[in-house]
């Protein structure tokens, strides 16, 4: 055991608050940058959006305007190469010139200069659209709810209403499988069971569930598809054979099998045909009306648009509703006059600049990405999505030197504008797909193709995934296996060969 001196040179990577607040504000969505920025104003006294100072419009325009000591914004150091691992040798030197800064003397320069002309028309651009203050509908379980306060029960009945209206799914049906209690599942329960745990007479739990299933919407609270439908039959008054076809042949019903459930009625198959018409009328998912504020449909508005013009595409970002960040001088120079609060405003400013900074460069970043998108991918935006080539995050990073996590990064939840509609910036990343004598084909056309195949089938013979792969081979010259066309079509969202048969 002894002890040496050594001397050893090593390269790190090193993760400053500030390039940790870049890569956050990189990997952010539109809201979520908009709710970020909203956090960052109620904490740093010294931002301030331009709502605050009518001479923040100009300033807005260009970013944080330059200065004497070095702090511009162009000749920042670009995050996205911090991003790449790239080591700042000369940090702590600019850390301590950035801490000598004569705040007072910088807010004089930025005084001086002279505001530009604004850019907005007007403050009603800046008010959200209607559909932004809509207030939220009412969902399945407050529907009922308000329907049981209108209801006669008694308390025990109440108190197991309730319980059937918090094990209700997302379709509307009672789920009795699996049910949590204190973080313990328990085995299937019955509503006799349940009715025992509220103080409910066990014989009077069907009564009272039968009566919450006629509530609106018909068929809610029932414990499966058999049940929902028989009792929207009787409500409806459906005639003895499809009470029936519901009982006994739901099995049949949900696989065509109409002949089968022919013979075991002993009814002519154009009798059944007509039952089942009637059958799909009913609804099989009573809660399809009714969603869950959290999964409602929200409209997505475009962080880039891409604009054609002539034989040439322009890539221009979205500010609407971006607040743009600029420096409130007349609060700053007031808190400066006190020693005290000196170091702490300093500190202040300093994060200020790199928020706005950040900010400006996450804006050139993504159109920076999106350029490169648009220019391997130009046929696509001038003829769809038939022409959309196979791309990997590996082609945009060589391209516009990031690394592929930061591409990953910028191009999650971010949207672009084009004229073949709105697509997330990842929509444009496909795996390729193989075609004889010709070039690869982007695995998103395929899934489109695969699409247009099915819609242009006959409906009473619909195509098998065997016969789908062998008409992209002949038709488009795609090589896919059955199981892929079975993967895609699930995907899509289309049902098997034989559940989409239409007899009628």
């Amino acid at each position: 055991m002894e002890m040496k001196q050594q001397l050893r040179l090593s390269q790190q990577l090193v993760m400053t608050p500030q390039l940790q607040q870049a890569i956050k504000l990189l990997q952010l969505s539109r809201l979520e940058l908009i709710d970020e920025i909203r956090k960052e104003l109620d904490g740093n006294p010294v931002l301030a959006d331009e709502e605050v100072d009518p001479r923040a419009r100009a300033m807005a325009t260009e970013g944080p305007p330059p200065c004497e000591t070095g702090v511009s914004s162009d000749g920042a150091t670009g995050i996205t190469e911090r991003l790449n691992g790239a080591l700042d040798l000369e940090k702590r030197s600019e850390d301590k010139r950035v801490q000598d800064i004569d705040w007072e003397q910088f807010l004089e320069n930025r005084s001086m200069q002279q505001p530009l002309p604004a850019t907005r028309t007007g403050a009603l651009e800046d008010l959200p659209t209607v559909d932004q203050s809509l207030t939220r509908g009412a969902n399945l379980v407050e529907h009922l709810q308000w329907q049981l306060q209108m209801s006669d029960f008694t308390d025990a009945e109440r108190r197991f209403a309730e319980l059937v209206l918090g094990n209700l799914e997302d379709n509307g049906f009672l789920d009795l499988h699996g049910i949590e209690r204190d973080g313990v599942k328990m085995p299937d329960l019955t509503i006799e069971e349940m009715a025992e745990e509220v103080g409910l007479d066990p014989e009077d739990a069907p009564e009272v569930l039968r009566i919450m299933q006629e509530w609106d919407p018909i068929g809610c609270c029932s414990r499966d598809l058999r049940e929902c439908l028989a009792i929207q039959a009787e409500a409806f008054g459906y005639d003895d054979l499809e009470v029936t076809i519901i009982d006994k042949h739901l099995h049949n019903l949900e696989k065509h099998n109409y002949q089968a459930i022919a013979r075991d009625l002993k009814v002519p198959v154009e009798e059944v045909y007509e039952a089942v018409k009637e059958i799909q009328k009913l609804e099989s998912r009573p809660a399809r009306n009714f969603t869950d504020s959290d999964d409602r449909s929200i409209a997505i508005t475009p962080d880039v648009y891409v604009i054609k013009n002539g034989d040439k595409f322009t890539v221009t970002d979205n500010d609407r509703g971006v607040q743009r960040l600029y420096i409130n001088e007349s609060l700053t120079k007031q808190l400066l006059k006190d020693p005290q609060a000196k170091d702490f405003i300093g500190e202040k400013l300093r994060n200020a600049q790199w928020l706005i900074r950040a900010i400006e460069q996450r804006r050139k970043t993504i159109i920076r990405v999106t350029e490169c998108i648009v220019d391997k991918q130009r046929e696509f935006f001038e003829k769809g999505v038939a022409y959309l080539k196979p791309m990997i995050l590996r082609d945009v990073a060589e391209t516009v030197g990031m690394h592929e996590s930061t591409i990953s990064r910028v191009t999650t939840n971010k949207y672009v504008h084009t004229p073949q509609g709105l697509f997330e910036l990842k929509y444009f990343f496909n795996s390729s797909i193989r075609r004889v004598a010709e070039e690869d084909i982007a695995s998103e056309s395929v899934k489109q193709a695969i699409k247009k195949v099915i819609d242009g089938e006959d409906k009473k013979n619909p195509l098998s995934d065997q016969q789908i792969v062998e008409l992209l081979a002949k038709r488009d010259g795609i090589q896919i296996a059955r199981r892929t066309v079975a993967k895609y079509r699930e995907m899509l969202g289309i049902l098997s060969s034989s559940k989409r048969k239409k007899v009628f």
